[in-house]
């Protein structure tokens, strides 16, 4: 019995030798016994240097800082119209006229009734001085002179009344010529000659183009870091654009739980049209020299602990708890305080579960050359 069984021993110790061989080639443990990870260079990178800012993004639609409507200041007839969309008008320049016969007419009958009504003024001054005198002498009672004084104070009523007419027909002949009140461009005309139009009825749109205001609705956890004056990264139509905060609503809006947050864009050489969408960031802080990795080699601690990387050291994982400060989420970008250098190599990506301790093999390499192809790849993150 003896010898028949030692045989049978020996056979099953080489089987189950050769399972452990076949199952370390296979990346599951490895030959040496535990977890084996497989990277591809891309799954590798090296903490760098580099400029971080913490920013909130805004997006939103650029309107005119200024937009004004012309409208008629009195009823009447189109007589011309002087300019059309799209063009840029200075402030007190002639956008249309209206027919002013009627009007100057009136103005010129107005200004008779001033020259009438002084006329009796001087007249009714000259008689009160002559009953003046006459009084003196004892040749009338004093009620006469009462009279005359009366009849300069009535005429001196009916100057000033002449002249408040006057006043107001010169300025119906004034308004018979429709001028921008503002530097801008012509938005929108919706009058053409020959046209009667009412009191108070729309002529022109003019907008103010050389100043662009954007109002972004921030949430009210991002707003407290947002102040007056601080820069904005935008794109719009294709072209980066630099504008500045110009002023923040003082209340949150108890709907959405945001504040309005006021941004101007400088425009003054027309690249921005009124009306396009933007998107841009409001950078709250900078910082120069900030170590940096990728925002997904940072994962979530166990348990509420600490954010942690995963790190190769000797061809092994190594978990590495870290502090993070800034996110720059447009980059992609996370700056770490504390737990790493730019010596490290740290696993970014979705590779799969990861654990400490698991043996790192490096895709299209034999074993061994994990660290040589991190360092490759830590070279090209720089």
């Amino acid at each position: 019995m003896r010898t028949v069984l030692v045989p049978a021993l020996f056979v099953t110790l080489s089987a189950c030798g050769g399972d452990a061989e076949a199952g370390g080639a296979a990346g599951g443990p490895a030959r040496g016994g535990g977890p084996s990870v497989t990277l591809a260079a891309t799954d590798v990178a090296n903490p760098r240097m580099a400029p971080l800012e913490a920013a909130v993004a805004v997006t939103g639609t650029l309107e005119p800082l200024e937009r004004s409507e012309v409208r008629a200041r009195l009823e009447g007839d189109v007589e011309q119209v002087l300019v059309r969309e799209g063009q840029a008008v200075s402030a007190g320049q002639l956008l249309a006229r209206f027919n002013a016969g009627d009007q100057a007419g009136n103005a010129r009958s107005a200004d008779a009734d001033v020259a009438a009504a002084r006329s009796e003024l001087s007249t009714a001054q000259w008689s009160l001085e002559q009953n003046r005198e006459l009084y003196q002498q004892g040749a009338i009672p004093e009620r006469d002179v009462r009279v005359s004084e009366q009849a300069v104070a009535a005429a001196r009523a009916r100057v000033a009344a002449a002249a408040a007419r006057s006043g107001t027909s010169r300025r119906e002949v004034t308004d018979t010529r429709v001028v921008a009140p503002v530097n801008g461009i012509v938005e929108k005309r919706v009058v053409n000659p020959g046209e009667h139009v009412n009191q108070n009825a729309p002529l022109f749109t003019i907008v103010r183009g050389d100043v662009l205001e954007l109002a972004a609705a921030v949430p009210e956890r991002d707003a407290q870091s947002v102040r007056p004056g601080q820069d904005v990264r935008f794109t719009a139509e294709g072209t980066q654009f630099t504008g500045r905060v110009a002023r923040m609503s003082p209340s949150v809006d108890p709907a959405t739980r945001a504040v309005t947050v006021y941004v101007q864009v400088p425009n003054a050489e027309g690249r921005l049209r009124a009306g396009s969408f933007a998107s841009g960031r409001i950078v709250s802080r900078t910082v120069q020299d900030a170590l940096v990795v990728p925002a997904a080699a940072v994962r979530e601690g166990r348990e509420g602990g600490p954010r942690v990387v995963y790190r190769v050291v000797n061809g092994k994982l190594e978990m590495a708890p870290v502090t993070v400060g800034l996110t720059d989420e447009a980059a992609g970008l996370v700056q770490i305080t504390q737990g790493l250098t730019e010596s490290d190599r740290v696993v970014v990506g979705n590779v799969g579960v990861l654990g400490a301790g698991m043996t790192v093999r490096m895709a299209g390499e034999g074993r061994g050359g994990a660290d040589g192809a991190g360092k490759a790849k830590g070279g090209a993150g720089r």
